[in-house]
């Protein structure tokens, strides 16, 4: 057997890399659950109640409530995905460093 292959099966029989796949999945997935979520309940909203994002914000004025919900999706999907960055940068290097640490 080569070494690198020596090397992978170390790293995938190692429980460091099981949790660090199970726990950067499960974030993944919880986060893109969120967010598409998010965006497939404005779309209803938008197909099956417009009315609803036809409020004016107030008496008189031009923009409605639907301006600032679709704002406020775009810039939640931003800070969710810098909250995957910083947590990627922060838990997951740090468990893929120590890793490559203990199978090299």
């Amino acid at each position: 057997m080569s070494r690198q292959s020596d090397i992978y099966q170390r790293v995938r029989q190692n429980p460091k890399f099981t949790e660090l796949v199970t726990r950067r999945g499960r974030l993944g997935a919880l986060l893109s659950f969120i967010v598409l979520g998010s965006y497939y309940a404005f779309v209803m909203l938008v197909a099956f109640a417009p009315d609803v994002l036809r409020i004016p914000l107030h008496q008189g004025g031009m923009l409605t409530i639907g301006v600032p919900i679709g704002a406020a999706l775009i810039i939640g999907s931003w800070l969710l995905t810098g909250y995957y960055v910083s947590k990627a940068n922060k838990d997951f290097d740090r468990i893929s460093h120590e890793l490559v640490k203990e199978v090299s």
